[in-house]
């Protein structure tokens, strides 16, 4: 039995934004860890989408309620008296909070704040681990990586966003939560994440997987930019360890924390490119840098994960090799078969990642 199963077997754990991504992964995880999910989404964000796919919704409590909306928040969370709160629910797009700045902020910074107002309100013990973004930091691009203490910032309105979540969510730790020995916040920081089942429009792997599968070339703006690529259950393993830690450790709320890839893992867009192409064979793609944008894109991020390290005795699991292939192949799969079940695959993923960790000896494994 891992420390998560400790933790969260029997337990009640709302996650918004649970048909996303990352919230479905989570999701599918803390099912597997004998959770009871609440989940709460305005919807599922594309079709295909990995919640659907991976048969999720009859395995948990779905509710469609907006984040924007105060009064449904504070509903659904008062009514499960939850245990754990993962807030995930974003508009999590760059280039589309250019074309949609005040949903944005409504959604990734006032959404905050409606979260953390249910969850004030709780009478009951309730860990909150709220996920902001490594974009939340003031890139100014400079070669070492970004540590929880450097200023927050964000030049395009959505790390704008994000940044404001981060003053939001501090001020209501200060302002309400410092001396509350009832609720207890930590907030997650992410690199980029990338694994089977994302279908977000103007995302780099949904975009050549949606084009390779159909024998077409993909259009790259900036192959030259660096990223810390990671693969979704990475973050997801911090934000659990996180929530563990916080349960164990008043000490800890409050705090913010980096989970992102070892140091030597950022690689360039056109990296990660190539080695996807090594894992499908026949695809290829079109360098469109010259053309004319009038959205500014960061060329460098790197995160600093001592912290995590150090606090909560967290790090990664994978190589950016065993990255890639578990994304291509979860994507080989079910192009394979697209009205088949990705349920059996999400979870052979899940114990493949875990053995990993556990191979490494990774704490929480133990």
């Amino acid at each position: 039995m891992t420390n998560f199963q400790k933790q969260f077997q029997g337990k009640t754990v709302v996650v918004t934004g649970h048909t996303g991504f990352k919230g479905s992964w989570l999701t599918a995880w803390l099912l597997e860890l004998g959770a009871r999910v609440i989940g709460l989404s305005d919807g599922v964000p594309t079709t295909p989408a990995h919640f659907n796919v991976a048969r999720l919704e009859p395995r948990i409590q779905h509710h469609l309620a907006d984040i924007r909306d105060a009064k449904a928040v504070a509903d659904i969370i008062t009514k499960a008296q939850p245990d754990f709160v993962f807030h995930l629910a974003a508009q999590a797009l760059v280039r589309r909070s250019y074309a949609d700045p005040l949903t944005t902020f409504h959604t990734n910074t006032m959404g905050t704040a409606h979260v953390l107002e249910a969850l004030r309100q709780l009478k009951k013990p309730c860990i909150a681990v709220l996920i902001t973004s490594d974009k939340c930091y003031d890139n100014v691009e400079w070669l070492w990586g970004y540590r929880e203490t450097d200023r927050l910032g964000g030049k395009d309105p959505y790390s704008a966003s994000k940044a404001a979540a981060e003053l939001v969510i501090h001020s209501y730790v200060e302002s309400f939560m410092r001396d509350n020995t009832v609720v207890r916040v930590g907030v997650g920081r992410a690199g980029n994440v990338i694994g089977g089942g994302d279908w977000a429009a103007d995302r780099l792997v949904p975009d050549c997987m949606r084009a390779w599968s159909t024998g077409q070339r993909v259009p790259v703006r900036n192959p030259a930019a660096t990223r810390p690529w990671q693969h979704v259950l990475e973050p997801l393993s911090g934000y659990l360890t996180l929530a563990c830690a916080l349960a164990d450790s008043p000490a800890l709320h409050g705090e913010a924390y980096n989970f992102g890839p070892r140091a030597e893992q950022d690689n360039s867009v056109e990296a990660l490119l190539d080695a996807l192409i090594r894992e499908w064979p026949g695809a290829a793609w079109d360098n469109t840098s010259g053309g004319a944008t009038a959205q500014r894109e960061a060329g460098l991020l790197k995160l600093n994960c001592d912290k995590a390290a150090h606090y909560l005795d967290w790090a990664p699991t994978l190589d950016f090799t065993q990255t890639v292939g578990l994304t291509a192949d979860w994507y080989r799969r079910y192009y394979a078969t697209p009205d088949a079940s990705m349920a059996d695959t999400t979870l052979q993923q899940l114990h493949a990642y875990i053995e990993a960790a556990q191979a490494r000896g990774l704490a929480w494994t133990r």
